[in-house]
């Protein structure tokens, strides 16, 4: 089943649901690339916040993206585009979630 925004999340979401804590930085260093790091990143977080991943991992509000970019010192958030250019990624990044 998957979810989808009801919007931007608050500021206090942002804080609570997509802030990247050590264990999660841990989890998304394992990622080789901007885009993988960053790709990953959010769906860790819209599972977190949702309660389900979405259908296109990248269908989130700019907010959040800039958040996580800022977070992971990414400096082009676009480079997430490439995340899905391999389509079994984010398949891999779903079940690796899930069992963590």
């Amino acid at each position: 089943v998957c979810g989808c925004f009801d919007g931007a999340p608050s500021a206090q979401e942002l804080e609570r649901c997509f802030f990247l804590d050590d264990e999660d930085r841990k989890l998304v260093a394992k990622r080789r690339g901007d885009a993988n790091r960053l790709g990953f990143a959010l769906q860790l977080t819209t599972v977190r916040f949702l309660g389900t991943f979405l259908d296109d991992p990248l269908d989130v509000p700019a907010g959040v993206l800039e958040e996580l970019a800022d977070q992971l010192e990414v400096a082009d958030p676009s480079c997430v585009k490439r995340y899905v250019e391999r389509s079994t990624t984010r398949w891999e990044h779903c079940r690796e979630i899930l069992q963590g």
